[in-house]
């Protein structure tokens, strides 16, 4: 099965046992003083154990000056070779092969983070997402940096890895001296396609010089900027010419090129949302893959093995690379090899990892996964005692919370009994999978769905259990996990009128609105989302939200997706307007800015003004029975790594 995507690969001297690569993703899971953690060595190890081929580590800093975020692994110094050699060491007791990734983030760098300096860029051009001070830099400046990336991959070979992967993608300082978009200097090292390349010629000729050519070098490129996508579709680097950067670099010696795209500025298409369909760039890599006799890794939201097989043997690329798919099921490697597709934790690109990365030095937390809890805490949540000795653990409602509560449960050996009070599993995934683009929510609830299927775990549909059929089941705990319900401020005249809806009765099907004039109450991610699914069909929509912003408090990159989709349908956006009451024939909105009342004419008014947890039955089951944990929305609303948290902790630690 899969016989191409499990054949060996060969990249230099480096054979791998498959042509699976884990891509190089920030975690923050390093110690403060940028040495290798043990939660390090356990994240990467489990990666391994699980059956990649080729392991490539988050970027790594080359230049104290140089930090992408405080727990950020470095190489800077010799003091952090004893750590990388004990993370290259546990991944080559899985037999697999593991590649450092060097770095600086250049104008994309935080400055607080870094001396409170300016960073070091080629020019002073200004990253418009981190709005960061820049310091065009010397000549002396730039060879300097030179040394220090060639001094790294020194360290590393020391390490005892088995190559270096030297970072000129995503914005970062080396992708800004080849862009011209960022590039704008006069000398020798800007220009011409020549000059601009020169910063990342004298760094591969550095390395090939002082580590050998026996020792594997891979250059990670983005092939195109995608400057189109902020309106600017005549600057920075296109495929054309970036195909002529990797002809150059195998020239060079280089032994295989690492293929992506994108920039900070257009981060969506570095780090996709849920919209961007599996291969939607395969034809960057595939491209380049023509142009050169090198190998090829391709990445492209890849999340099935047959795809990444078929890409492999169609010959579109030599490797299939993903990091967040790895992230998400460190297994999936094996599970492929083993053919228990319907087994994979597939990814659902809603991109919580990139959100609490770009936070966790605000929040002092690593990298988390929506769906898959331990990812990151392999350290401390890696033994599942079996003790549950066949005890009844009765589970009311069987969304994300209540599923992965009774998948760890039957691991330990309890017997979980779910009371579902539809006919369907999911909860609100239910309902978080009816918008447009948001298909992939699907694969977390086939994946629960197996999950509790192949531990043969009871579930009776179309059920809301009495304390008195709980009590029939004996349970050794009671898990209450049974959601929440839509807020609907009754103090808003008019708002109990026949044609208020919530966004529930929208995207449950319950009520069907076409060719309609429709306002959305509320921007959170479920009124925006709730917009797009009524535009789509066939209605005129408005968004009304109360804060001075459209989706005040939503993660920026799945902001700017949606919104966009919003743009593409002509949905009219009102921040700063407060439902005041409706009439008979119009609505009334209070322009916050103004103060003034506003009227407005529509034919439905759908409101997604929050949900609020559902308590029924909660003080009566803590009264009849010792151990009750209420999970999930149940217990505070929150976002689907919220629910799955809660009920992996509960089942973990009962």
């Amino acid at each position: 099965m899969f016989d191409s995507l499990f054949s060996k690969g060969k990249i230099g001297t480096m054979e791998t046992k498959n042509r699976i690569v884990f891509t190089a993703m920030g975690n923050a899971l390093a110690n403060n003083d940028g040495t290798v953690s043990e939660r390090d060595i356990h994240f990467y190890g489990a990666r391994a154990k699980g059956g990649v081929g080729l392991i490539i580590t988050e970027c790594t800093v080359v230049d104290e000056r140089g930090k992408g975020n405080t727990r950020q692994i470095c190489v800077y110094d010799d003091r952090f070779i004893p750590g990388l050699k004990a993370l290259a060491d546990e991944v080559h007791k899985y037999d697999g092969k593991i590649v450092v990734q060097i770095y600086h983030p250049g104008r994309q760098g935080i400055s607080a983070i870094n001396g409170n300096m300016p960073m070091m860029a080629p020019s002073d051009v200004e990253c418009k997402v981190v709005r960061q001070p820049v310091q065009a830099m010397t000549i002396e400046q730039i060879e300097e940096m030179v040394n220090k990336f060639v001094d790294a991959a020194v360290r590393i070979k020391k390490a005892g890895f088995d190559g270096v992967e030297v970072h000129a993608a995503h914005g970062y300082l080396i992708n800004q001296f080849l862009s011209p978009y960022t590039n704008k200097r006069t000398d020798k090292y800007g220009g011409s396609l020549e000059n601009r390349m020169r910063f990342l010629e004298e760094i591969v000729t550095g390395i090939r010089e002082k580590c050998g050519k026996d020792f594997p070098l891979l250059v990670r490129l983005t092939v195109d900027e995608f400057l189109g996508r902020v309106g600017l579709p005549e600057e920075g680097l296109h495929l054309e010419e970036s195909v002529k950067i990797a002809k150059r670099l195998e020239e060079l010696g280089v032994d295989a090129l690492d293929i992506s795209c994108g920039i900070y500025e257009t981060m969506n298409v570095s780090w996709e949302p849920s919209s961007f369909e599996q291969g939607w760039k395969i034809h960057l890599a595939e491209t380049v893959k023509k142009a050169v006799n090198i190998p090829v890794i391709g990445v492209s939201v890849f999340r099935d093995p047959e795809y990444a097989d078929r890409m492999i043997k169609e010959g579109k690329i030599d490797f299939a690379g993903s990091a967040r798919q790895h992230f998400a099921d460190p297994e999936w490697s094996n599970k492929a090899r083993d053919g228990r597709i319907d087994e994979i934790r597939k990814c659902i690109s809603c991109l919580y990892c990139m959100e609490t990365l770009i936070n966790a030095d605000l929040t002092g937390i690593p990298s988390q996964c929506s769906i898959n809890i331990q990812s990151g805490r392999e350290w401390e949540l890696n033994e599942f005692k079996e003790d549950g000795e066949g005890k009844v653990v009765a589970i009311i409602g069987a969304g994300p919370a209540g599923l992965e509560a009774a998948r760890i449960l039957a691991k330990r050996k309890y017997k979980p009994v779910i009371f579902e009070k539809t006919d369907k599993l999911g909860g609100q995934l239910q309902l978080a999978n009816k918008p447009p683009k948001k298909e992939k929510i699907n694969w977390l609830i086939d994946y629960l769905k197996t999950q509790v299927e192949k531990a043969k775990v009871e579930i009776r549909y179309n059920a809301i259990p009495t304390v008195e059929s709980l009590k029939e089941l004996n349970p050794y705990a009671v898990f209450i996990a049974q959601g929440s319900n839509p807020i609907i401020p009754k103090s808003i005249p008019g708002i109990e009128r026949k044609n208020v809806l919530t966004a529930e009765d929208i995207l449950s099907g319950k009520v069907k609105l076409s060719n309609k004039k429709v306002a959305v109450v509320g921007s959170g991610m479920t009124g925006l989302e709730t917009a797009h699914y009524l535009a789509a069909g066939g209605n005129d929509v408005s968004v009304f939200e109360m804060a001075d912003e459209i989706g005040p408090g939503l993660y920026f990159q799945n902001l700017i997706e949606v919104l966009g989709h919003l743009e593409s349908f002509k949905v009219k956006l009102y921040p700063k307007h407060k439902l005041v009451k409706i009439d008979e024939d119009k609505v009334v909105f209070e322009n916050t800015k103004t103060g003034e009342n506003e009227d407005y004419e529509f034919d439905y008014i759908v409101l997604s003004l929050g949900r609020i947890p559902n308590t029924g039955l909660v003080d009566e089951i803590k009264e009849a029975f010792d151990r009750v944990f209420v999970l999930g929305d149940a217990e505070k609303v929150g976002k689907i790594r919220n629910a799955m948290e809660s009920g992996f902790t509960a089942a973990y630690n009962l």
